[in-house]
């Protein structure tokens, strides 16, 4: 039994190859041709129908011929590392992150702009639960907390505004930093942040445990700020005021 069990595997790996690499892989033997195209038409279309879905502003971006170019290229090169469907977007990162360091001929944001693409289904399907705190604790003394349904991030690209009409050639001179943000009611929402705000939620995001006050004073060591007690009650209320739109949840629980 052991002959024909090896032959059956064989037999899927091949049909397996030559479904996702049709040009560079013939077709396991005995197989109609007829039946192969379905197999082909019903593996492509599903995952670039997903892939659409999940980046529809670089489909919109790359048009027709690149957008195919890059599906085929993905399912011939890349190898996932999941079965999921909700992670196909994170192996498409994956795979352009991949070619942007082999210096491919992508364009230099594609990379960023999928994940910038992709962070709003993450955080749509994330089931991470709040950690134990005080939501009306005290933002200076204690440890402010910011919920795991906010993320900050840090891109070279202006992804907010790359499209079909402005694809830039040239980096910005300074990062496109932004925080994103899932509401109660599950909507995700994207903010531009200035370099102070995103460099405060960056400290309070260390595992160091420092309170609001000390990352405040650190903040205003970095920044060169002369007054400080000014500097505190603005910073302060920077911290009230991401607290009152659930990006901080409140204090760690003692």
């Amino acid at each position: 039994m052991a002959e024909p069990a090896a032959s059956l595997r064989e037999q899927q790996f091949a049909l397996a190859r030559h479904v996702r690499d049709p040009q560079g892989n013939l077709p396991p033997p005995r197989i109609e041709e007829r039946r192969l195209a379905v197999y082909r038409e019903l593996f492509y279309n599903n995952i670039e129908s997903l892939l659409a879905g999940n980046f529809p502003v670089i489909r919109k971006t790359l048009g027709d011929a690149d957008w195919h170019a890059l599906v085929r290229a993905f399912l011939v090169d890349h190898r996932c590392r999941t079965p999921l469907f909700t992670e196909i977007g994170r192996e498409l990162i994956r795979f352009l992150d991949e070619r942007l360091q082999a210096d491919h001929s992508d364009p230099p944001w594609l990379a960023e702009l999928a994940h910038y693409e992709w962070v709003e289904l993450a955080l749509q399907i994330s089931d991470e639960t709040l950690p134990p705190h005080d939501p009306l604790g005290d933002l200076l003394q204690g440890r402010p907390l910011i919920s795991p349904q906010a993320w900050i991030m840090g891109y070279r690209w202006p992804v907010q505004r790359i499209g079909p009409d402005h694809r830039p050639a040239v980096a910005p001179e300074n990062p496109t930093l932004l925080l994103v943000r899932r509401d109660d009611q599950g909507d995700v929402h994207f903010a531009e942040i200035s370099p102070l705000v995103y460099r405060l939620l960056a400290l309070l995001d260390e595992s160091d445990g420092r309170s609001g006050r000390e990352a405040l004073m650190r903040l205003a060591q970095e920044a060169g700020a002369t007054d400080i007690d000014a500097f505190l009650a603005d910073g302060l209320r920077m911290l009230e005021q991401l607290r009152c739109e659930g990006t901080l949840i409140g204090t760690q629980s003692r």
